[in-house]
């Protein structure tokens, strides 16, 4: 009993270090989009394009993660993922030109959406094998390397250092930690004979695939209101910093590092907080905060608002991803891999048009409302998170 105990002790912590390894790969790249950025004298609309590339790698990579899973194992595909997806991150500061830029992110979009749904499967694997919910705490370790690796890059960014040294250095480290967490979980995460159902697909059981996206698609929705705010995060929080509140561009990495900061508080209270109230319940309230965020962060003329705002945002976004993730791993007759791929890749979707729609309004209207969608994000989340519960229930 003990040492089932401590192997479950020890899984627990290699999933949360394959989280927080790939929360830290690229988030490490965002606090210098605003210098890269003005190095290659890219508009609004220039950029909202080219950061939607990593969504397009994404939405193409979206059939491989069942079938690589069940051939290679969630855990090995997530460090032979991570070794790519740092490379590509790392390949960004050498860009020379837009299109070059746009071509990194595409590959780091195309491997991270592996990465995504393998993490993921082996945090519901080595949940459902130690009995107790840790997959919203897991994203907490997602976000915590985010802000942890943002922080850095941020006082690297302001002291001067060079971005191509500093990637690289986070590259090597990320997939040396992954391969740490995949030792670290062992055998627990392996697949068992019947995932072997999500590598190839008959007639019949695309048309079951159909049905179910059907099925899937208010926890769709609500997923894409959690992503909005981390690609928010990921890819507008630094430039409304310096172009809303005045913050130097040095310094901007600061306004991504709050929201993140944020989302990550909110996802370690995430788990309890379900247990007691329900996934539905805690979303909706997260709804409302992303709401007044917007409200906040819109009408910003300093830096204080703004910082609230974004913290309003990540706090309230908390735990709709992991929950509908969760819920995703339920969903009848396509089984875990499946299931989570399916709603990741739709899901990616959203990703693929928040920053360009984003940039159309900023170059049109003005960065303020380009940031409302946040109130609209947050009233669709108060509207549709009660579809968690009746799915996570399964």
């Amino acid at each position: 009993m003990v040492n089932s105990s401590r192997a479950d002790r020890r899984s627990t912590v290699g999933v949360g270090v394959l989280f927080a390894s790939n929360g830290a790969l690229f988030a490490a790249l965002l606090p210098w989009y605003p210098l890269l950025t003005g190095r290659m004298g890219l508009t609004a609309t220039e950029f909202g394009l080219v950061v939607a590339s990593f969504a397009v790698g994404a939405i193409i990579s979206s059939g491989l993660p069942p079938r690589l899973i069940a051939r290679l194992g969630p855990v090995r595909v997530s460090l032979l993922g991570t070794a790519v997806l740092a490379a590509a991150v790392a390949a960004v500061a050498w860009a020379p030109t837009g299109g070059a830029f746009a071509l990194a992110l595409f590959v780091a979009g195309f491997v991270d959406a592996i990465v995504d749904v393998a993490q993921n499967v082996a945090g519901v694997r080595v949940q459902d094998a130690v009995g107790r919910p840790i997959l919203s705490s897991m994203h907490a370790l997602w976000s915590l390397g985010g802000v942890a690796s943002g922080a850095l890059s941020t006082m690297s960014a302001a002291s001067g250092a060079d971005a191509r040294l500093h990637l690289a250095i986070l590259a090597v480290s990320g997939t040396a930690l992954v391969a740490l967490g995949g030792w670290l979980i062992g055998p627990l995460a392996d697949n068992s004979p019947s995932d072997t159902a999500d590598a190839g697909p008959s007639e019949a059981g695309r048309r079951r695939w159909r049905s179910v996206a059907v099925l899937a698609l208010p926890l769709v929705v609500v997923a894409i209101c959690g992503t909005t705010v981390e690609d928010v995060a990921n890819n507008w929080a630094a430039l409304s910093g310096v172009r809303l509140a005045g913050l130097d561009a040095a310094v901007a990495g600061t306004a991504f590092t709050v929201t993140i900061g944020s989302q990550c508080v909110g996802r370690f209270t995430g788990d309890l907080m379900i247990g007691r109230f329900g996934a539905g319940r805690v979303a909706r309230i997260g709804g409302g905060l992303i709401a007044l965020g917007g409200v906040l962060i819109v009408s910003a003329t300093s830096p204080l608002p703004l910082i609230a705002g974004l913290i309003l945002a990540g706090y309230g976004s908390a735990t709709l991803v992991p929950s509908a993730f969760n819920a995703a791993a339920r969903l009848p007759g396509i089984g875990q891999g499946g299931g989570v791929t399916l709603i990741s890749w739709l899901m990616r979707l959203g990703f693929l048009a928040t920053s360009p729609i984003i940039g159309v309004i900023t170059d049109s209207a003005g960065l303020r409302w380009g940031m409302g969608i946040l109130i609209l994000i947050g009233i669709t989340t108060v509207a549709l998170g009660g579809v968690l519960d009746r799915h996570g229930a399964r």
